[in-house]
């Protein structure tokens, strides 16, 4: 990629939202070509107030850039994969919100591996740290790349276990590619940079924020062909992932564990709606065909869902943020200025009510109230 290309796509992932980044790519080719065509056209693809961005340039565009050639050329296996790539993975290519841009530091080519994602609690048990690493290191070294958010717990159990087996292992960033979260994962993401893979859509520089979170899962998700939830809560952004899975057409497994057990009660709400359940590695590899991925009907995760001590009906009136979005599909700008909230306060409260499945977060970083069950 060239200078001026780098920052032509920077200029125009800055400004719009991914939705309508991928409008104006499939009607003019390229960021350049949609940069130089101005408003006329753009039309209906592009909001006021993107377009307002995109023709004044977002702000410090100049120091993104430097910062983005510097992380470039500070790692000899650093690069960016774009949409369209030759390499670009195509089980990722073919999920509903493929990301445009991914940031990669390391193997490169075990994004060409089959791979299966392994996720679950930041706090498990001592079970269930032993569980991941189980059947992380049987992945491993039965070829599979295993992909999880190097996370505390079961992701970081998961990612040290397959490091150094056959398959490798991917890590999928909810920051920039500069960063390390949390920071005490700091060498394992060197050593996953050097035998594995790191991978963030996120640009250089961007630190641990809430929405990141949820939104780079769709990724693991996509990278996967399969995800196994080790231990989960009901609230859980573990369980984000095995709904995005499942959407994806992914086979979803779970762990059982002790039925009063808190981090157990996400992995058994997956096995009543139909997850597949795992006791020993070869449940996980009888399930994974030799030729690729599964085509399986998407589990309905959100029912049978626990209803918090109030009745949903009542916690939906009670809550600001709920009544600010009322029935529509709303944007986080639009939705500051209806509730008067600061963003940083709206991105922790909406991170909140959608692991309690309030909330749904849809392409193009927009937000809807989930119908109550």
């Amino acid at each position: 990629m060239s200078p001026d290309e780098l920052r032509d796509w920077l200029h125009l992932l800055s400004c719009v939202s991914r939705g309508t980044a991928r409008k104006l790519l499939a009607r003019h080719g390229a960021p350049g070509a949609a940069l130089r065509t101005g408003r006329a056209g753009w039309g209906a693809a592009v909001s006021a107030e993107e377009a307002a961005l995109l023709t004044r340039g977002p702000h410090q565009l100049d120091r993104l850039v430097r910062r983005t050639e510097d992380w470039l050329a500070s790692g000899e296996r650093r690069s960016i994969l774009l949409l369209g790539a030759p390499d670009y993975p195509l089980p990722l290519l073919h999920t509903a919100d493929p990301p445009l841009m991914l940031y990669l530091d390391g193997r490169r080519e075990l994004l060409g591996e089959r791979g299966v994602a392994v996720v679950g609690s930041r706090r498990p048990s001592p079970q269930g740290d032993e569980n991941a690493r189980y059947f992380a290191a049987g992945l491993g070294e039965a070829g599979f790349c295993v992909v999880s958010g190097l996370a505390q717990g079961i992701d970081g159990a998961a990612h040290e276990a397959a490091l150094n087996t056959r398959g490798g292992t991917i890590a999928v960033l909810g920051t920039g590619p500069d960063k390390v979260y949390p920071l005490e994962h700091a060498d394992l993401s060197r050593h996953i940079a050097r035998r594995g893979l790191l991978v963030s859509e996120y640009f250089v520089g961007t630190p641990p924020m809430a929405p990141n979170f949820p939104q780079r899962n769709r990724i693991i998700a996509g990278l996967a062909e399969g995800c196994l939830v080790v231990e989960a809560a009901m609230k859980s952004g573990s369980l984000i992932t095995a709904r995005q899975a499942s959407e994806a057409g992914r086979e979803v497994f779970a762990v059982p564990g002790p039925i009063h057990a808190p981090q157990s009660k996400g992995c058994h709400h997956l096995l009543k709606q139909g997850a597949c359940l795992v006791q020993e590695l070869d449940d996980l590899l009888n399930e994974l065909p030799v030729g690729g991925l599964p085509r399986t009907a998407p589990l309905d995760l959100e029912a049978d869902k626990p209803e918090p001590e109030a009745t949903q009906g009542e916690a939906d009136d009670d809550h600001p943020l709920l009544r600010a979005i009322g029935r529509d599909t709303v944007s986080l700008e639009q939705l500051s200025q209806r509730s008067g909230w600061a963003q940083d306060e709206l991105n922790a409260t909406l991170l909140d009510l959608e692991l309690e499945g309030r909330v749904a977060r849809l392409p193009g970083a927009l937000f809807q109230r989930r119908r109550a069950t």
